[in-house]
C-alpha cells in the first residue's frame, strides 16, 4: 500500500496537507512547520518516503500507526488531535479542516488505522511518500 501526503506550504506555522492511499483521499493532515532546521517538537518530517507499521505507543498507550526511519526524529505516530499544540512533530489526521485546525481527528484515525491494519495484515508492505508544499 501505498500513502501519499500532499502537502500546503506553511502558513503560521501550520502545515496542512491531504493524505491518500494508493490514489484515494483518506483524510486531511496537519503537522508543526516545515523547517530547514530541526527544532525539538516544532519541525514536520523531512519530504521522502518512509515505510509505516502499526506498534503499540508508549505515549498513547495503544497501537497506533508509525512512520519508521525518520532521520532525526524518532516515535513519529499518526495520530489524533486538532492543532499544532497536540503534533510535537508527528502527522495529525482529521476528516476536515477548520482554519488552522483538522476536525473529526478520531473518526479520521480508526478509518486510517483500520485500512493500514488490513494491508499489514494482508502481508503488503506500508510506505508513505510525503510531496514537498508548493505554492
Amino acid at each position: 500500500m501505498t500513502l501519499d501526503l500532499y502537502r500546503d506550504p506553511t502558513v503560521r506555522d501550520v502545515t496542512h496537507g491531504r493524505l491518500s492511499a494508493n490514489g484515494v483521499f483518506q483524510c486531511y493532515t496537519l503537522e508543526d512547520a516545515v523547517r530547514d532546521h530541526k527544532l525539538a517538537h516544532e519541525t514536520a518530517i523531512p519530504a521522502g518516503t518512509y515505510a509505516v507499521t502499526i506498534d503499540r505507543s508508549v505515549r498513547f498507550q495503544r497501537m497506533l500507526p508509525r512512520v519508521l526511519n525518520v532521520p532525526g526524529f524518532g516515535g513519529i505516530r499518526f495520530h489524533a488531535g486538532n492543532t499544532v499544540a497536540d503534533t510535537s512533530g508527528c502527522i495529525l489526521v482529521g476528516r476536515r479542516r477548520d482554519g488552522d485546525a483538522v476536525r473529526e481527528s478520531q473518526l479520521a484515525l480508526e478509518a486510517l488505522q483500520r485500512i493500514l491494519a488490513k494491508a499489514l495484515a494482508g502481508g503488503d508492505r506500508v510506505t508513505l511518500t510525503i510531496h514537498p508544499g508548493c505554492s
